[in-house]
């Protein structure tokens, strides 16, 4: 398969399972955190620092925005992600999500930081991403299964993407986000407009 061809890609172990499951312990963990700290009034409930709970995407369902340790795989998979697109990338954000049973993620298209997009599956219980190749509005989806450590590269600003409703209890997804170099206002898009990696969303310009 040619992400050039199709614009989409699926890498299997993109990162081993083992790196998978201690990043999803990690996100767990850091979910139980957060909510101790914002039940206990130790942060204003509009913090993002430690995640949310109010991404209108997804409501009540716990994520982040720039995690440093989901920056740190931004960078650390982008090679990986230019092997199999043949194309030299700016790094964007990431944004990882713990989603919980009855989510749905309804279809849509990425903004242009997310034009070249993965989701990476951290772990818990499978939950299959659905794309439309055609690149037009509603037409069947392909089903994509995902394991733990597997990787979906798509262009996410010309593919529309959806996930029907969740049945089991959590599933940990990272989304790591990329420009082409070579694209409109990559340049100046670089990091979503912050001033490096790892910074929260108030930084953008």
């Amino acid at each position: 398969m040619s992400f050039k061809k199709n614009k989409y890609i699926v890498l299997k172990k993109a990162i081993s399972p083992e790196l998978a499951d201690f990043v999803y312990k990690y996100f767990l963990s850091k979910r139980k955190v957060a909510r101790f700290l914002f039940d206990q009034k130790y942060l204003s409930p509009f913090n993002r620092e430690y995640g949310m709970w109010n991404d209108p995407q997804v409501p009540a369902t716990y994520c982040h925005y720039s995690d440093l340790v989901m920056e740190t795989l931004l960078q650390e998979i982008k090679p990986t992600v230019e092997k199999h697109t043949t194309l030299k990338l700016n790094e964007t954000y990431s944004y990882a999500r713990i989603y919980k049973k009855g989510d749905v993620l309804i279809r849509h298209k990425d903004r242009h930081s997310c034009e070249v997009s993965t989701t990476l599956n951290l772990g818990g219980e499978p939950w299959p991403i659905y794309l439309d190749p055609t690149g037009r509005a509603g037409q069947d989806g392909v089903e994509i299964n995902l394991d733990p450590g597997d990787m979906l590269i798509y262009s996410g600003c010309d593919l529309e993407h959806w996930r029907e409703e969740f049945k089991g209890k959590n599933c940990g997804q990272v989304f790591l986000h990329y420009n082409d170099s070579k694209s409109k206002d990559a340049k100046k898009n670089k990091f979503d407009t912050r001033p490096m990696l790892g910074l929260p969303k108030w930084f953008r310009k």
